[in-house]
């Protein structure tokens, strides 16, 4: 490539990598504005302060709150220190040094900050500008040539490119800073951003230079999973491609890089660990509080892609690492896995949407209902139909309105016809309202009738219920059970717009229609939402589920039938299966089959996890999704056994929103072939 062509591009891209300096500051704004931190500074370096969704709050949040905590802990530890210092790279629009220096936390301390010249120059020209900010400083601003754009006893802000080492440290030489002193050296997400070669040459460089440094680095990992992959493209999309991913694709190759490159300690946390495990459980309370939000599965994802590393040179700045090993929030678990992967194929017919909830009619047929799509919530439902020729789409027009529902339940009953029941319109506005649906095209007229297809048709009935009924909830789970030659519908966990996660359990009598108590001995399992219930032998399966502490979970529980009602038993599974949450499950047999959902195991995507009822045993079973032509995320899904005698799973929908990098939903459905797994007797 002609080196006129190849420094175009390196412009290019140069240019792309500043701009996202100034998205980065509007959302930090946002998230400073929702009360997710203080810092008043921030304001002064945006035209207008402008409103994020919640999900990108609480993203801008954590990664202020994980560079906030090492900055602190770096100065607690250096406070004896005559002189220190902290040193940003890429430092963009950052108001670190504002910020500290309205907490007072700046004594015996210097900012040195390196961006692009005309990010220094622009930042220059904002202080300047804006007589808070220009407070600060104890000397007058130099002429915008450069290299040094702004110089004063605590501050300085100097415009040169960080791959050049060699003029790097020529400048801050001149400005004064002292190679000696303890330093912190911060790069949020800026390293990533270069060639491997010359980032790896900063790093190298930092570590010989400053024997007495705590390196802070903030940036992305796991590009290979549904989740990375969205987030890459959206990165190239920009002209901003995600370097050091290829070669440091995860927290450990990240923490092997420093070492190899001349650290002598290194820890490196993502974002899960950090925020559940370094987060006071006070200020996580705190956090959930401010403002309305529903959205685990994609934190998690987020959180799950971005680490915090903290490394050290230097006996007192091995004191400021981050702990080696936090409580985890979730225990380690070592499972059984087979060798083999289950085969995923794509369907013919294209649907998407989340949040839905599925039941089948009969042997070919799967009713969907409420959940949203990219044309916002949805308050019809469709009709899965398999014909010779494959599965079709049929849209359901009801002349009775069913409402906007999104994580709620639809349970097929032993008679026929199916309870729905719960779910939200928005996380302030849960549905009350129980539905009661009839598929028999022989049974008496309901309410209102829908048909689809030529001949068969849906009853829906609003059901008033007597008796006490529990808080309005979504995400809970729901199955039927059967005490004293009655059934009942049983609904256990939840959420709602006053508690994170549900633990009471409650019973619907269905022939009075009636809440009734029901006596329930044992130990209740933990409060949890987004889990799964299913029917067995008269009782209920309930397994995984989100915590009130924000953490998955992975116990299985057996509400057993007794003469004088139900009995807790939980089923002691070993190997354990990972802990998961928005997963969907079926009873087979014997066998409980989990499929899909959210983990912060670092082995991808769940696949499917089989376990054996009379053995007690657990198998977890990647999936082969070598033949679809799209990342498969397998979590605000519904899933379907579509033919017992050879079992077929059938996933539809799924999918949400990756960050601020775009949103994905699996675009068709997608079935899985049970059968290699569930013909085998032992594991």
């Amino acid at each position: 490539m002609p080196a006129t062509k190849k420094t175009q591009q390196k412009k290019s891209s140069d240019s792309a990598v500043q701009g996202t300096n100034d998205s980065s500051v509007v959302s930090k704004c946002s998230a400073a504005a929702r009360g997710y931190f203080r810092d008043p500074s921030l304001q002064h370096f945006v035209s207008k302060v402008a409103r994020r969704a919640p999900l990108i709050n609480r993203g801008y949040y954590v990664r202020w709150r994980a560079v906030d905590h090492c900055v602190r802990e770096f100065l607690q530890v250096t406070a004896q220190c005559p002189n220190r210092q902290i040193l940003s790279l890429g430092a963009g629009f950052d108001s670190l040094y504002f910020r500290l220096h309205a907490y007072g936390a700046l004594s015996q301390a210097v900012v040195f900050e390196v961006d692009f010249p005309d990010v220094a120059r622009r930042k220059a020209a904002l202080i300047a500008s804006n007589i808070s900010l220009r407070g600060t400083l104890d000397s007058c601003l130099p002429s915008p040539t450069g290299p040094v754009y702004v110089s004063s006893r605590k501050y300085f802000l100097l415009g040169l490119d960080v791959r050049d080492t060699s003029q790097v440290e020529e400048a801050l030489g001149a400005a004064g800073l002292d190679w000696t002193a303890p330093t912190l050296i911060l790069s949020e997400v800026v390293l990533t951003y270069m060639e491997t070669q010359w980032s790896d040459a900063v790093i190298s460089w930092a570590a010989e230079h400053l024997p007495q440094s705590l390196f802070v680095m903030y940036e992305q990992i796991h590009p290979h999973d549904p989740f990375g992959r969205i987030m890459q493209e959206h990165f190239l999309k920009l002209n901003s491609t995600l370097h050091a991913l290829q070669q440091y694709p995860d927290a450990a190759a990240q923490r092997r890089r420093f070492l190899d490159k001349g650290w002598e300690c290194c820890v490196c946390l993502d974002m899960n660990d950090f925020y559940l495990g370094l987060v006071p459980e006070e200020e996580w309370h705190r956090v959930e509080s401010l403002e309305p939000f529903d959205e685990h599965e994609e934190w998690h994802a987020k959180c799950s892609h971005y680490f915090i590393l903290t490394a050290s040179r230097g006996s007192l700045m091995k004191r400021a690492l981050l702990p080696h090993a936090p409580a985890s929030p979730v225990p380690s678990i070592s499972p059984r896995r087979s060798p083999a992967a289950l085969n995923v194929r794509t369907a013919s017919v294209g649907l998407e949407g989340l949040g839905m909830a599925s039941t089948r009619t009969g042997a070919e047929k799967v009713l969907l209902t409420g959940g949203s799509s990219r044309g916002g919530r949805m308050a019809g439902s469709r009709v899965l139909v398999r014909r010779q020729e494959g599965w079709r789409s049929i849209t359901v027009e009801p002349s009775v309105n069913l409402g906007v529902r999104l994580y709620h339940t639809v349970t097929r009953l032993p008679g026929g016809g199916a309870v729905m029941y719960g779910g939200r319109s928005s996380p302030l506005s849960p549905v009350k309202a129980l539905v009661k649906l009839t598929f028999d095209p022989c049974a008496p007229p309901a309410a209102a009738e829908v048909s689809y297809g030529d001949t068969e048709k849906v009853g829906v009935e609003p059901m008033v219920c007597t008796g006490d009924p529990p808080p309005p909830r979504w995400r809970h789970a729901a199955a039927v059970v059967r005490h004293g030659g009655r059934d009942f519908l049983f609904v256990f966990g939840g959420k709602n717009q006053s508690d994170f996660a549900l633990g009471d359990g409650c019973f619907l009598s269905l022939d009075q229609q009636s809440w009734t108590e029901v006596p329930v001995g044992g130990a209740t399992p933990a409060p949890r939402h987004s889990h799964s219930a299913c029917s067995y032998q008269g009782g209920a399966l309930v397994f995984g589920g989100l915590s009130r502490r924000g953490t998955p979970l992975g116990d299985t529980a057996l509400l057993r039938p007794m003469e004088t009602g139900f009995q807790w038993e939980r089923i002691d599974v070993r190997p354990p299966p990972v802990p998961r949450y928005s997963h969907r499950a079926h009873v087979v047999g014997e066998k409980l089959v989990v499929v899909g959902g959210v983990w912060w195991s670092s082995g991808g995507v769940p696949g499917v996890v089989v376990i054996d009822l009379t053995t007690c045993s657990s198998l977890e079973v990647s999936l082969d999704t070598s033949s679809v032509p799209w990342p498969l995320m397998l979590h605000s899904f519904c899933s379907e056994l579509t033919d017992t005698e050879e079992p077929e799973l059938l996933l539809i929908g799924g999918g949400g929103n990756c960050f601020s990098f775009g949103t994905h939903l699996n675009p068709q459905l997608v079935s899985v072939d049970l059968r290699p797994v569930l013909g085998r007797t032992t594991f």
